[in-house]
């Protein structure tokens, strides 16, 4: 899984792009597949592969299916009498059959004890239904399912009174060939013969079943009626199909009784994968999956887990009990996933560059190994007569089919495996699980939105996290704001559908950062570092590490089923900026994001280092530029020093008169709309000031009062002692508090700077702009959401949590309270000393962990809230 470095803007370094992949490359304590024997036709493509204790069959390009002799690896003979390439095999055991699906436009069944032919099976439509593609046998029902190349779904039942309605007797004697109508290509002449098709022109034959003893007793063409098909069961070619359960080997299922109730999986061009329920009669369809990474060109079933290999190089992970999607896991990007296999929990991916993967039930890559100097095309894991050994056979387009041993996880390899991926040490601590692997990987992208040279890389991170977000088990897009302005990560975990309509939460983050220059940091800000139980970086708390746990928690609450909600993730790149560009992309795009409940943000810290906090309320800010000129060129102070009205006087005087001598906002009735604190507020700051050893005055002054700022004056020229400037800027800030109205707020800062500036009687210019502005926001302490969070948090930490206020601003979450029509949640998961925007910035192992455990009690208190009261 190699990483991609891009070209960078001029005087920026090479970034190096993170593979997306999130499931963890570990060692197994399974040994890799050995080799054990290599079989075929360098000349001669496997297109397809069956097995059972004692023969391997292949089939491919050729016409013929060749039957190798398991134990001694040597070719026994040859299944002869399609016309076309071999494309699927199906092994019914309990009868001893073997089915083959061809390019010819039928289906032949094979005697896999004496290799004779036993049917033929014309579709519907014959040659009309195209090349067959896929085949899968019901041994309760005895009923072949066929893929066919023109969309359509077609089935035959071996049961007494189905053939007794569908079989024909086509044969004058026990040697014949069977009768069959004439094919306007395969029974065609040469051009210039000017004669048309007839079944004498011999451009192929079916002497070669003949051969073999042709066609035993007089019922072996089956003409499959109009009855057995579904026409356009997809809309695009039907490659792959599975039964569910499974009963092919190594699946779990070869040793369990008869079930009562069949699936039949198919999956198409059409990127979809649909559930049919099987009946004697026929098949209904019960459920569709977009899987959304181009055409399902493989199928695998364990359990209740559907396993899709789809053509950009993604396996889809669906679970047919709650129809959800589970995990997407990126084998390689771009490179077909053709065939898959599974050996109890171990699944095998085969790809068309060769190369074979193996991955855990928990979607780490245990192994991956070239297998074949060519493009995979099937596989099949068969078992001994014994049940005691197993392999991995796969074919290719390099001719070879190769016999690999393998070798199932056990219970104690399962536990060497588990013990292995507990231990952390600060060398390996992003190896530890799949949270702070991809943390790793996520802070390697450096997203510095306020740097033009980190443009690219924050459009790579908005990438990176659709793909981290789609694996897990999300459906993610991107979404544009603004011209030049970093996409919106839009992902939507779908929980499980029941009863009752689901609750719909957004989760609100960002991927973008604040710099991170070098100095004072003591390991690369860029690289994730493990140090005495903290992981270090940048990013790692505000806001990176918060959205892996949220994004883990849902996928582990998917992966056991148990997520009984919509989990909408919403994800910007320029909140470190002011999210501009943020509300006019929300406006656009809100019919794909939906209806939403409730919004959960992980953006802050806690008050203390050890105890759990909840943030109720954040103040508003409104962000100014003050701006005095003297319309002519800087000046020597030497020559027009005491002539000339100098600007930086002007601004001087005018700033002080925003503040008052008591250090109170001058600006006429700026306080006046301020919400004054209740007997319930000052208790909390009571509590929080024994927590902290802060009076809560102070920390009433930072959360709940009003405040202004000036951060900054600059002035024109070389800035040298000398030299009167001719334009002075000034910036300016206001941190609002409920309940006063922000754009009042904001006009009333401009009205006071003009008002007071015009009473100067300067001769010098004043300009004022509002550059950027956010709401304060205050949550609501007594609703059910917020009551659901305080318990998961107390359930987790077993502590009740500090309620705690913000004296910063997060601009996105009250316009998504108002456009959404519904409550905000804060939960900070860093501690005090996290270090957010400074040098050295961390947070706790233990922290991220929990605070991953408390979103999974979380969302699942949060199941229940539309279910009615009883």
């Amino acid at each position: 899984m190699a990483n991609v470095s891009l070209p960078r803007a001029s005087g920026a370094s090479t970034t190096v792009v993170p593979h997306p992949s999130v499931s963890r490359p570990i060692n197994s304590a399974a040994p890799l597949p050995r080799l054990l024997h290599s079989l075929g036709d360098e000349n001669k493509s496997v297109l397809s592969l069956m097995a059972n204790a004692d023969h391997i069959f292949t089939g491919g390009q050729g016409q013929d299916i060749a039957v190798w002799d398991r134990h001694k690896f040597t070719l026994k003979t040859s299944l002869r009498g399609h016309t076309g390439s071999i494309l699927a095999l199906e092994h019914a055991e309990e009868k001893g059959w073997l089915f083959s699906a061809s390019g010819d436009s039928t289906v032949r069944v094979w005697s896999t004890v004496t290799f004779l032919p036993v049917y033929i099976l014309n579709p519907y439509l014959e040659t009309g239904a195209g090349d067959l593609f896929s085949l899968a046998w019901n041994p309760a029902m005895q009923i072949i399912y066929i893929g066919c190349q023109n969309t359509s779904l077609q089935w035959q039942g071996f049961c007494k009174f189905q053939l007794d309605r569908h079989v024909e007797e086509q044969w004058g004697s026990g040697t014949s060939t069977p009768t069959r109508k004439v094919h306007k290509f395969f029974d065609s002449y040469p051009q210039y013969t000017h004669r048309p098709a007839d079944l004498q022109a011999n451009n192929f034959s079916l002497s070669s079943s003949i051969s073999q003893g042709a066609f035993v007793g007089t019922n072996a063409l089956i003409n499959i009626s109009a009855a057995n098909v579904i026409d356009s069961a997809h809309f695009g070619y039907i490659y792959c199909m599975a039964l569910l359960p499974s009963t092919r080997e190594g699946t779990g299922y070869l040793a369990q009784k008869p079930v009562q109730n069949y699936y039949l999986v198919t999956g198409s061009g059409d990127e979809t994968v649909k559930i049919w329920h099987c009946n004697p009669s026929g098949l209904n369809m019960m459920h569709s999956f977009d899987c959304q990474h181009g055409a399902v060109l493989s199928i695998v079933a364990s359990g209740e887990t559907i396993y899709a290999g789809c053509q950009d190089g993604h396996v889809k992970v669906l679970d047919f009990e709650t129809r959800t999607l589970v995990r997407s896991i990126i084998v390689q990007e771009n490179v077909d996933v053709l065939s898959l296999s599974i050996m109890q929990s171990d699944l095998y991916t085969c790809s068309a560059n060769g190369h074979i993967h193996r991955w855990s039930s928990s979607f780490d890559c245990t192994a991956s190994w070239e297998a074949h100097d060519g493009i995979v095309l099937s596989s099949v894991v068969s078992c001994s007569s014994d049940h005691k050994s197993f392999c991995l056979i796969t074919g290719a387009n390099d001719g070879f089919v190769k016999v690999w041993a393998i070798t199932p996880e056990t219970e104690d390899n399962l536990s060497q495996l588990h013990e292995t991926s507990a231990l952390i040490s600060d060398s390996d601590v992003t190896q530890g699980d799949t949270m702070t692997y991809a943390l790793s990987k996520f802070v390697s992208i450096p997203s510095v939105s306020s740097d033009p040279n980190h443009r690219e890389d924050c459009r790579q991170a908005a990438i990176w996290l659709k793909k981290g977000l789609n694996q897990l088990g999300a459906q993610s897009t991107l979404l544009p704001t603004r011209e030049a302005g970093s996409p919106l990560v839009l992902g939507t975990f779908h929980g499980t559908e029941g009863k009752h309509p689901k609750p719909r939460i957004l989760f609100y983050g960002h991927y973008d950062v604040i710099s991170a220059p070098p100095d004072g940091w003591d390991t690369d800000p860029f690289t994730v570092t493990g140090r005495n139980g903290y992981l270090y970086g940048r990013g790692v708390t505000d806001n990176k590490g918060p959205i892996m746990a949220v994004a883990c928690a849902a996928a582990e609450l998917l992966q056991d089923r148990a997520l009984g909600i919509d989990l909408v993730f919403l994800i910007e790149g320029e909140e470190e900026t002011g999210s501009v560009g943020f509300v006019d992309a929300i406006k656009e795009h809100k019919h794909l994001i939906g209806n939403i409940d409730a919004i959960l943000l992980s953006n802050s810290t806690w008050i203390s280092e050890h105890h759990p906090c909840i943030t109720y309320g954040l103040r508003g800010v409104v962000h100014s530029t003050v701006e005095i000129t003297s319309g002519v060129p800087d000046l020597h102070s030497g020559v027009e020093g005491g002539a000339a009205p100098e600007p930086m006087f002007d601004m001087i005087r005018l700033l002080g008169t925003l503040m008052d001598g008591e250090r109170k906002v001058a600006i006429p009735n700026f306080y006046n709309p301020v919400r004054h604190q209740t007997e319930a507020e000052k208790q909390l700051y009571d509590v929080l000031s024994n927590v902290t050893q802060t009076p809560g005055s102070v920390l009433s002054s930072r959360w709940s009062e009003p405040s202004l700022t000036i951060h900054d004056i600059d002035v024109s020229g070389p800035r040298n002692s000398t030299v009167i400037p001719g334009k002075v800027t000034a910036k300016v800030s206001l941190r609002i508090v409920p309940d006063q109205d922000l754009q009042t707020i904001a006009q009333s800062l401009v009205n006071h700077l003009r008002e007071t500036f015009d009473k100067s009687q300067s001769p010098n210019e004043l300009s004022v702009s509002i550059d950027r502005t956010a709401d304060w926001w205050l949550g609501n302490l007594d609703g059910p959401w917020f009551k659901a969070l305080k318990a998961a948090v107390h359930d987790e930490w077993n502590v009740e949590p500090l309620l705690i206020r913000e004296g910063g601003s997060i601009p996105s979450i009250p316009y998504l309270e108002k456009e959404f029509g519904c409550p905000a949640l804060h939960l900070p998961l860093g501690q005090s000393t996290d270090q957010a925007h400074l040098p050295n910035e961390r947070i706790s192992l233990d922290n991220l962990s929990r605070g991953k455990s408390v979103i999974k009690r979380f969302l699942s208190i949060a199941t229940n809230f539309h279910a009615p009261t009883e």
